[in-house]
């Protein structure tokens, strides 16, 4: 099974009042050290693999953050070396970096596509000026339209646009705006995401306090609606709850540039890896790694990560991780490493129903199921699942009847209905 990379970049200009990821803003003094503690960390990994002869191929690299289009060529430079020295990258393997589009400029994104990215993913989040200033983006819609032409220039032909919906007062006419300013802009990938109020935030905060009005559950669930309607029709295929990709199969009235059409489908390969259980690891302050049996997490604090990769030596773990077929020492259990866990074959088994109906066209595969833990989805979740059959929730689906599935595969599917999507939650807890 081809390997996944997940790299964490948790360095920001300003962080956003909406925002509860592992990220930090006035510490960009920290980058040069924290690009060499990467390395370190890639090194070791790398090693460990290496030394217990599994060799898998990396078929995905993303970076994300945070803010990952801070730090400089340079820094890249030595991490993709490491990378090189330490991975076997496969020649074909999508290489994606998360960037702010006030944060890019074209020289910075050639330097970018000289060294391997070959997709970018910009957190656009909307085109009015006075809801990103909401948001407290730094970032204006024509930076955004200044990013996308220079990423061209520079050699990408792979762009995803991030847009938020269901922002305090926010009305469809303002939201649909917003979605068909990105789509002409032509990005192979755009990924709709509803505001939520995270605990501990200042967005959080200030609903506690009647400060900020609350979003509405109904607004939310129209503008979502509006939009798959929408982007069907314009080419974009929806192939998880949150996410939809350019498919060439499909009639479109948008332009698609020359270099892509070749290409059928642009669903993003890295996070696939996540939806489906298949194994990744993490580097970085914060970063997650799950492979085998195991979920592990490295430290949050990117100083603490930085220090902890600076100390000499590194004593690897008595414990035994299995990565695919093979038998090893945990090599992610790095200096950085604060916490891993050991997942039950039910608990594998719950993740996997709760992570792969999130894919609207893939679901779950009966014979996929069965091949990684030997029993049929049926007698494990039988009676939720008729539950969820009897309420419309879900759905048996023949690959014959998924021309259009991604990953194409034998057995019967089962996938949650469109009416569904919108009650995802209520459907995973089932499961969970």
């Amino acid at each position: 099974m081809p390997l996944s990379l997940y790299f964490h970049i948790p360095f920001c200009v300003h962080r956003c009042a909406y925002c509860d990821f592992n990220t930090y803003a006035g510490r960009e003094a920290l980058i040069p050290a924290y690009a060499e503690a990467l390395c370190r960390e890639i090194e070791i990994v790398g090693d460990a693999l290496s030394q217990q002869g599994t060799g898998e191929e990396v078929h995905t690299l993303f970076f994300g953050g945070g803010t990952p289009s801070l730090l400089a060529p340079r820094h890249y430079e030595k991490i993709f070396a490491a990378l090189r020295a330490h991975f076997q990258i496969s020649p074909e393997a999508e290489i994606t970096l998360e960037a702010n589009p006030g944060t890019v400029s074209l020289d910075y994104l050639r330097n970018l596509r000289a060294l391997g990215f070959n997709r970018l993913s910009f957190g656009v989040q909307s085109f009015h000026p006075e809801e990103l200033r909401q948001l407290e983006r730094i970032h204006d819609p024509f930076d955004v339209f200044d990013a996308v032409r220079w990423a061209r220039r520079a050699g990408f032909d792979n762009l995803n646009l991030d847009l938020i919906y269901g922002l305090p007062e926010q009305s469809l006419d303002r939201w649909s705006a917003t979605v068909k300013w990105a789509v002409s802009l032509a990005p192979e990938h755009l990924s709709l995401y509803a505001l939520t109020l995270e605990h501990g935030t200042p967005f959080g905060r200030w609903a506690q306090r009647g400060l900020l009005p609350l979003p509405d559950p109904d607004a939310a669930a129209e503008m979502y609606e509006w939009a798959g309607e929408f982007l069907e029709g314009r080419g974009y295929l929806q192939y998880e709850i949150s996410n939809w990709a350019r498919d060439n199969r499909l009639p479109s009235p948008v332009y698609r540039p020359p270099s892509i059409v070749h290409r059928p489908f642009f669903a993003c390969r890295h996070n696939l890896t996540y939806w489906r259980c298949e194994p990744y690891l993490g580097f970085g302050a914060g970063a997650h790694g799950h492979f085998g049996d195991f979920r592990v997490a490295n430290v949050l604090s990117p100083k603490s990560y930085i220090d902890r990769l600076s100390l000499a030596g590194h004593r690897p773990s008595s414990t035994v991780y299995r990565l695919s077929s093979t038998v090893y020492r945990p090599p992610s259990l790095s200096p950085a490493c604060v916490n891993h866990q050991r997942l039950t074959p039910r608990q594998q088994m719950q993740e996997m129903m709760m992570l792969g109906l999130r894919l609207t066209r893939e679901g779950v595969s009966a014979r996929e199921f069965a091949g990684r833990f030997g029993v049929q989805v049926t007698d494990v979740f039988g009676r939720e699942i008729e539950e969820l059959l009897r309420l419309g929730l879900l759905e048996w689906v023949e690959e014959s009847n998924l021309p259009q599935a991604p990953k194409p595969a034998g057995g019967s599917r089962l996938r949650l209905t469109p009416r569904a999507r919108l009650l995802g939650n209520q459907v995973f807890m089932r499961f969970v």
